[in-house]
């Protein structure tokens, strides 16, 4: 399950990264709700993401 961490060290490669206007919204609300920077949000949501990748056999 997906939990909001109020930080995550070492974020310091800058990168552009384009989002549809629902889906960035909803990130925004997420990330105000949990008082926590929209970047900590998204770099969370990739760590999970990519944690959760079920291989392909």
């Amino acid at each position: 399950m997906f939990k909001v961490q109020k930080e995550l060290k070492s974020a310091n490669i800058p990168r552009t990264v384009r989002f549809t206007e629902p889906l960035f919204e909803e990130l925004n609300k997420v990330a105000a709700d949990n008082n926590i920077s929209f970047n900590l949000l998204v770099l969370q949501c990739c760590r999970y993401a990519l944690d959760n990748l079920k291989e392909e056999s």
